[in-house]
């Protein structure tokens, strides 16, 4: 995990539901886009089937992916299945940083980063900037100036693919078949 603080003026727009740890929004997890660790819904067997029947369902409707509130709902549960913590990984770090009272180092070393340290700057109880990070040293989500950013993980980006090869194929044999 990476803290700074420009204090800079910004005008984006914030993601985040009401609640806050320090000066910082927590993020939607609702959000398509922000998955955090569920366990599955179904068995991997049963959300193909699920897959198959929402392409075609979708294909005689005339949607075709995320124009479909089913499509974005077995995404999310599908892909949540192998997303890493993120609500826990955010709130222990946002947590960990506003309890820290001592100073730390501007100059932030790769010799750091390569061992994990975390290193942060802040002022009083002002974070605009932070980096999230899974145990395996992905990045899985940014804070910049109140907008929250998510990044997919190789394992993630694995399964997504998955699902769109498995619903691509199921939504072109619909369309062929009618």
């Amino acid at each position: 995990m990476r803290i700074e603080n420009y204090n800079t003026f910004s005008q984006s727009r914030q993601l985040s539901s009401s609640r806050k740890i320090g000066n910082v929004p927590l993020p939607d997890y609702s959000d398509f886009h922000f998955n955090s660790k569920k366990s599955p819904a179904m068995s991997d067997e049963k959300y193909r089937e699920a897959i198959i029947e929402q392409a075609k369902k979708d294909q005689s409707a005339g949607k075709f992916q995320s124009e479909s509130a089913g499509f974005r709902s077995l995404v999310k549960s599908y892909v949540s299945a192998v997303s890493p913590d993120r609500k826990n990984i955010i709130t222990e770090g946002l947590t960990a940083i506003f309890k820290n009272k001592n100073p730390q180092p501007k100059t932030l070393n790769l010799i750091d980063y390569l061992f994990g340290n975390v290193k942060y700057c802040k002022e009083a109880t002002d974070v605009s900037y932070a980096e999230f990070y899974d145990s395996n040293g992905e990045m899985v989500a940014s804070y910049s100036n109140g907008r929250w950013i998510s990044y997919g993980t190789k394992a993630e980006n694995a399964r997504e693919t998955e699902l769109w090869g498995i619903y691509n194929e199921a939504w072109n044999n619909a369309a062929k078949a009618s």
